[in-house]
């Protein structure tokens, strides 16, 4: 299944469950990765960070006592982030939409559902290879470009190319138009 030669990426599997972490793990070394650590919870995750050079990260949502979204904001947004450009798959049983936009806001590369297989976790990782986003600071948001692909049919503002800062933020203060939802929904 694998057409790349992961064995010399990084991983670090960020689960509260052992036996998910184990799942992840065999997954990875049976696609040829090498270097694999584990933490229990975000904290414990965002510690290992500072001494261990994770390429990807895979991370559960629900953890205790710092969950996935709030481990991605101290990677993305912590002063002292050991690599705030870390790609992360976003790994739960949560798809719901709110969860995955959520996800997406809080500036996770990929959203993974469970029950996870080789092939879609391969996916998600190919994904982050060939595609990789280049990060953008946009009001309070820090993260890979949340646009995947050109929208021919958005015709509103590109706001990254001409608004300054704070006309962003003034902008985002306000109501939304049915343009502006269908293209963040589309996006």
């Amino acid at each position: 299944m694998t057409g790349y030669n992961l064995s010399r990426l990084n991983f670090l599997i960020v689960d509260d469950n052992k036996h998910m972490r184990a799942l992840v793990k065999s997954i990875l070394h049976a696609l040829g990765v090498k270097n694999v650590l584990e933490a229990a919870d975000g904290a414990d995750a965002f510690k290992e960070l500072r001494h261990f050079p994770a390429d990807i990260i895979i991370c559960d949502w629900n953890m205790s006592p710092l969950d996935g979204m709030d481990f991605v904001r101290m990677v993305r947004t912590g002063s002292d982030s050991p690599n705030p450009f870390v790609p992360i798959i976003m790994l739960t049983g949560h798809t719901e939409m709110n969860r995955v936009t959520e996800a997406r806001d809080t500036g996770v590369h990929e959203f993974l559902a469970k029950p996870i297989s080789a092939k879609k976790l391969y996916t998600r990782v190919r994904s982050i290879i060939e595609n990789p986003r280049p990060f953008v600071r946009a009001g309070i948001y820090f993260g890979p470009d949340r646009r995947r692909q050109e929208n021919p049919n958005y015709n509103g503002k590109e706001r990254r190319k001409d608004d300054t800062v704070e006309e962003q933020m003034d902008e985002a203060a306000g109501e939304m138009s049915q343009d502006e939802i269908n293209a963040l929904l589309e996006g």
